[in-house]
């Protein structure tokens, strides 16, 4: 018999590919088989959205909260281990979504999103974000949960709403379409009140655009952006949803103006803080930045610890405030670790470098930080090193956000001690630092806004950023000064009730924690006092240039009659709205500029030409240093009695700027502006700078271009 052979009869081999390959379809198989079940999906998604979570954590948030149900979930998350889906950390007893798991839930999300498709239903894109299948109920819901609308009408407007979204036949709707399709209708009704309650809020898309295509300019970054964005939504939210209409009327048209409106409702503008008040419990934040570390002022043991509390502090602390936070109580803490100069000079220095990181609440850099150096009985030594290590910091930093104040005890005792400080102050001014020197009885801010109408100590706020559009009052009045006083005089009321909705919302949301550290480690929230500031723009032009009446003729009398209104009336209105601190002062923000801009457009070239500046409008009051010294102008001396007396009018305070940018290469000069100027109450000598928004060196003057990098791209300081 022949023998047979494996040639004559060829044997099926199994390819060691094949192998692999039925094996990984019958892996797929299983995969798709654990994906059957919407329990096994919801599993994976919590642990996917939560995290590592325990036995008992998952089957509770998975929905099996019975023991009957204990065996059907044992069997799904077995399920999940066995396919690798799911993994279990034995240490930590804790089960987590893998790699694989990840992959599988977004399978089927796309496997879900692609079925609602395929089906020709209309389905809309959340911002959840998902994709559901449009239900018209929600729109119900929306008008009766956002806009408190009765429910028979939200039938009946959402069966309107309903009709037209048919219309669009569209595979795919946004919710944002809709939302925009729901206040078309209501505005076609009549019902701005229920739009304008579930109105989007934010920038258009084209305004995003704009601002990536130009982020080269953006000065802080992202942050700048970022700002940006939400400024806008926090600002329509004020107009809109905040504020009564006809007071969002008035800022809108430019009879008011609200400043850092994207900040207004949420947190005070100017605190005035003392270190005092911080040492039981300082930086103990409890809950709140827990990133942040925690520091105790009674533990400060050397000037290490001195410098890493305050850089925290100024850091911490400007967050919580939009214009500017006023440190008190500095000195004592310093003086308790440091005696030698040197050390305090470098130590001081390097703590205001390290805080110069905090962030800002507006693209113009605020807000800032002023730290008052009372010089009553100190040594003149000990000053002239924290103005050194000032200046140090104000060196290396192209736009400063720190300040000083360096506080006297009365007139005389500061044109005494001036004597051992001025060199020291003038390097300072020259090297764009921002400095004030005041001899008040009250402690004022850089801006010239006064402690809570002269409280002494302890914790105070004001809320400031509201200021009224005097050129337009008096331009409306036909010159009559008495029918100019009586609709200032009518235009306080709504002012005052701004400011105390304003008032009655940020106190609310402080106890609420957005400001942590004002509201647990200082008594603000039981005795802090809040006062309310009304700000008056344009004072002189209304008087000397739309009223007629020049300073030789009756001028000073007519502004002090105006001024002495403004407080009189606020004073009562206040008292009659339950707001005891309510004062009326002139100092600086965003509003001149905006309200000539605006006025020009209303009234034409002609009208805002007759003003002393075609650009903008007076704030507060600004000296120069030649027109004090000058021994030509007779004037001089009745300059400094026209602040005198308008300083004592305004209770909410005044700002004086001293402009000394003329002399600047005369020492012996600007000394003597700084000390003629001293009988002012409180002024700040300022000189103009410029700073490259390319390379970020500084130069005094203005000048169209840098004379480093010869960037045209430059800007004022301030």
């Amino acid at each position: 018999m022949e023998q047979l052979s494996h040639d004559n009869y060829p044997m099926q081999v199994e390819s060691p590919r094949d192998g692999v390959l039925e094996s990984a379809s019958k892996r797929v198989r299983m995969i798709f088989s654990v994906m059957a079940s919407p329990n096994r999906i919801d599993i994976l998604r919590i642990l996917n959205s939560k995290g590592p979570l325990t036995y008992s954590e998952l089957k509770s948030l998975a929905g099996f909260k019975s023991k009957k149900e204990s065996g059907k979930f044992a069997y799904h998350l077995r399920k999940l281990l066995r396919q690798s889906l799911v993994a279990l950390n034995k240490a930590e007893r804790r089960y987590t979504i893998t790699n694989l798991g990840k992959l599988v839930l977004s399978l089927a999300r796309q496997i879900e999103e692609r079925s609602i498709i395929e089906s020709g239903k209309m389905y809309v894109r959340t911002t959840k974000p998902s994709i559901e299948e449009f239900n018209s109920n929600k729109i119900i819901q929306s008008l009766v949960r956002e806009a408190n609308m009765p429910l028979e009408q939200a039938h009946k407007i959402t069966e309107e709403v309903e009709n037209k979204i048919y219309k669009f036949q569209a595979i795919y709707l946004t919710s944002s379409l809709i939302r925009e399709t729901v206040n078309s209708v209501l505005i076609e009704h009549g019902h701005e009140e229920y739009r304008n309650k579930l109105a989007r809020l934010g920038l258009p898309a084209s305004e995003i655009v704009e601002m990536l295509s130009n982020a080269d300019s953006a000065t802080n970054g992202l942050e700048t952006l970022m700002l940006k964005a939400s400024h806008s939504i926090f600002s329509e939210h004020l107009l809109i949803n905040t504020l009564p209409k006809d007071i969002a009327d008035m800022h809108l048209a430019g009879e008011m103006n609200i400043s850092n409106s994207g900040t207004w409702g949420l947190i005070p503008d100017t605190i005035f803080l003392d270190i005092a008040d911080l040492r039981e419990n300082a930086l103990d934040l409890k809950g709140k930045f827990l990133n942040v570390s925690r520091v105790y002022l009674p533990g400060i043991n050397n000037s290490s610890d001195f410098e890493t509390c305050l850089s925290l502090m100024i850091s911490l602390l400007s967050r919580e405030a939009s214009t500017e936070v006023v440190f008190e109580g500095i000195l004592p803490m310093i003086l308790k670790q440091m005696k030698e100069p040197e050390k305090i000079e470098s130590r001081f220095a390097n703590a205001l470098m390290l805080s110069s990181i905090a962030p800002s609440h507006t693209q113009s850099g605020l807000p800032l930080t002023t730290i008052t150096i009372p010089t009553v009985g100190q040594d003149a030594t000990l000053v002239a090193a924290l103005l050194n290590g000032y200046r140090r910091y104000v060196e290396s930093t192209p736009i400063p956000r720190i300040g000083l104040s360096l506080v006297y005890r009365d007139m005389d005792d500061q044109l005494n001690q001036l004597s051992y400080h001025l060199d020291h102050i003038l390097s300072v001014v020259r090297s764009g630092g921002i400095i004030s020197l005041s001899h008040d009885e009250g402690l004022r801010a850089n801006n010239g806004i006064r402690k809570a109408m002269g409280k002494r100590s302890g914790t105070a706020a004001t809320l400031q950023s509201l200021s009224i559009n005097l050129p337009r009052l008096a331009y409306q009045s036909n010159k009559d000064e008495t029918y100019f006083r009586a609709r200032l005089a009518l235009m306080m009321k709504p002012a005052i009730a701004a400011l105390n909705i304003r008032r009655k919302a940020v106190i609310d949301l402080i106890r609420k924690g957005t400001a942590p550290a004002l509201s647990i480690n200082t008594d603000f929230m039981q005795s802090g006092t809040t006062s309310l500031v009304i700000n008056l723009v344009g004072a002189q032009e209304s008087v000397s240039d739309i009223l007629g009446y020049q300073p030789k003729n009756n001028g000073m009398e007519v502004l002090q009659k105006v001024l002495k209104t403004s407080v009189d009336v606020a004073i009562d209105q206040g008292r009659s709205m339950g707001a005891d601190a309510v004062g009326v002062a002139m100092v600086s923000d965003d509003g001149a500029a905006r309200f000539a801009a605006l006025d020009s457009d209303k009234y034409g070239r002609g009208y805002l030409n007759s003003t002393q500046n075609s650009t903008t409008y007076s704030q507060g009051l600004t000296l120069y240093g030649e027109q004090l010294i000058s021994s030509n102008d007779d004037n001089s001396g009745s300059v400094i009695e026209e602040c005198l007396s308008i300083d004592k009018l305004l209770t909410g305070g005044l700002s004086v700027s001293l402009d000394v940018t003329e002399l600047a290469s005369n020492n012996l000069r600007l000394g003597q502006a700084i000390e003629a100027a001293s009988r002012i109450p409180f002024f700040r000598p300022v000189m103009k700078l410029m700073v490259c928004n390319s390379c970020g060196k500084r130069e005094s003057g203005y000048l169209e271009r840098c004379g480093f990098c010869r960037s045209n791209n430059v800007l004022p300081i301030r």
